[in-house]
């Protein structure tokens, strides 16, 4: 008989049930968060869990899964879309990552966008970690790549990042997903097309980390 996930079988046989029993920890659900999520979701994750304290507003509709629930809290609206995902309405600080216990969860993906916080959620668990660089002012998803953080090459972010994690004494290491494209513009412009496809690069990765693909 077949189901939802008859299609998933097919590709990762026997492997899936360790999707079924894996929980995830999804930090930030905006342009990459959200579709990494619906992936997730889409692809037979058991538990994700999702962390933002924002709130739809109607620039959010060009690139953001759930946005035209303008006014809503993120993590609750999506939430009541997805069944097995569960809300943490929290600003994700230093001090959050700090007090915040990460063991429950298989994989922790990292979509957020404040500096401070994603060096503090590297040095709290990197062995766990996924973390998704600078999907901005961009629009070739063709240029998206995955490495090693100390390898990434020709993204802002992913620079800062570097520099940061050294200052701060960081001698770890975790898979980042990047795009080596030249920003475009200089104000805050996006592109679903390259947002969508990171958040589908980081789900991709996360399934692949569950069954021992990588």
């Amino acid at each position: 008989m077949e189901d939802r996930f008859t299609r998933v079988r097919r590709v990762l046989g026997d492997d899936f049930e360790k999707l079924a029993q894996a929980h995830i920890l999804l930090l930030g659900v905006g342009g990459v968060g959200s579709v990494c999520l619906d992936a997730l979701f889409r692809t037979g994750i058991g538990s994700i869990t999702i962390v933002d304290d924002d709130v739809y507003d109607i620039t959010n509709q060009n690139r953001q899964l759930g946005s035209e629930a303008v006014g809503e809290v993120k993590v609750n609206h999506l939430a009541s879309l997805y069944p097995n995902v569960h809300p943490i309405h929290a600003l994700i600080t230093p001090e959050w990552v700090e007090a915040f216990d990460f063991s429950p969860y298989d994989v922790v993906i990292d979509a957020i966008d404040d500096m401070k916080a994603k060096v503090a959620v590297a040095h709290k668990v990197s062995e766990k970690l996924l973390s998704s660089s600078g999907s901005a002012k961009k629009i070739d998803p063709t240029r998206i790549r995955y490495t090693s953080i100390w390898k990434t090459h020709g993204d802002a972010l992913a620079k800062k990042m570097r520099y940061e994690l050294k200052k701060s004494g960081f001698e770890g290491d975790f898979i980042t997903v990047y795009s080596d494209e030249e920003a475009i513009c200089k104000e805050l412009g996006s592109l679903m097309c390259v947002t969508g496809a990171f958040g589908f690069a980081l789900a991709s990765l996360a399934i692949q980390k569950i069954t021992g693909k990588m």
